[in-house]
């Protein structure tokens, strides 16, 4: 079979697409065959060294796909050959055929296609573990959300919207804020060329948003922490931008404002009752049209490393998704 192959830990790329050994299905897993996989801003920190979890060499990236089932391994019950499924694996989905642990499948649901389900869970189930496991957010409170019209950004606003949140939608041209517009976004700010702190402070009547979901770090993690409302939720998921901030806590003291910690791929491990609850939630969200994941662009495996490294350089809106040609 053919896969997008890491050998080393390095620049995106040197990733290749190479014929590799089919895998086998193991005790307590399933094998996939990939109709389509979504990449996500992990993808290109994983290959080069820089993620939390540092795979064995050599392998795929790839997080999050949908296919079909074509094995399955002594001790799985639920699944057979033929059925169709999402699959979180963390890596490995850049690939025709991927064998997966039997925990980190789902069956598609009814009404959503293979690059549907692909693009689907990671940033919707981070999003609503942010906003509503961590957060804790109630109708009517305002929301602003960093890097927009990026995976995680465009899934939660489409979740704080369907919670009953004012969304305000930041990003850093008209072109993303205008994709955040489309999924509902009440309050546009282009932080590239506007004050953040000033307009959120605008936009909220001087209160500051009661939560700020922040997937991109750097220069506008502090001015968007200053805009936060007394006792607001300042949620860190990610550094897309490559810069960790460092934050005067100060500012968490005088407004008894709460810094959070996003990482959905621990808590679903930790908490599996409260992810099969989120899903579900986002499952009739989507059946009711409220959320619906933003594919913006479809490549071939042999253009996946570029489009990588388009994600890493913060270059894309929503979802890129692979889309098998031998699947």
């Amino acid at each position: 079979m053919k896969a997008l192959m890491c050998k080393a830990y390095g620049p995106i790329a040197d990733l290749r697409v190479e014929s590799v050994p089919d895998p086998v299905a193991g005790a307590g897993q399933v094998v996939v065959n990939v109709k389509a996989c979504a990449l996500n801003f992990p993808d290109g920190l994983i290959v080069q060294g820089l993620y939390q979890v540092k795979p064995p060499l050599p392998f795929s990236p790839g997080a999050e796909f949908a296919g079909t089932i074509t094995q399955v391994g002594e001790g799985v019950a639920g699944y057979a050959a033929g059925d169709a499924v999402i699959a979180f694996a963390g890596h490995g989905g850049l690939a025709e055929r991927c064998a997966v642990d039997a925990r980190r499948i789902m069956p598609l649901p009814k009404g959503m296609d293979f690059e549907q389900g692909a693009a689907f869970m990671l940033t919707y189930g981070t999003a609503i573990h942010a906003l509503k496991d961590v957060a804790q957010l109630q109708s009517g409170e305002s929301v602003a959300v960093l890097g927009a019209a990026g995976g995680v950004g465009l899934a939660a606003v489409d979740v704080a919207k369907a919670m009953g949140a004012r969304v305000i939608a930041a990003a850093s041209d008209d072109t993303k804020l205008g994709l955040a517009r489309e999924h509902g976004a009440d309050v546009l700010v282009n932080y590239a060329s506007e004050d953040l702190r000033k307009r959120l402070l605008e936009f909220t009547d001087g209160r500051g948003a009661d939560v700020v979901l922040d997937p991109v770090g750097g220069a506008y993690s502090e001015a968007a922490l200053r805009a936060t409302a007394w006792r607001g939720r300042f949620l860190v998921v990610g550094f897309a931008s490559g810069d960790i901030p460092r934050i005067p806590l100060n500012l968490a003291l005088l407004s008894e404002r709460q810094i959070l910690g996003v990482y959905w791929g621990e808590a679903i491990q930790r908490s599996p009752a409260q992810h099969a609850a989120n899903v579900g939630q986002l499952l009739d969200w989507f059946g009711a049209a409220r959320v619906r994941p933003a594919i913006t662009e479809r490549v071939a495996l042999d253009q996946a490393a570029q489009a990588i490294t388009k994600l890493s350089r913060r270059e894309a809106m929503g979802k890129i998704v692979v889309v098998m040609s031998a699947a």
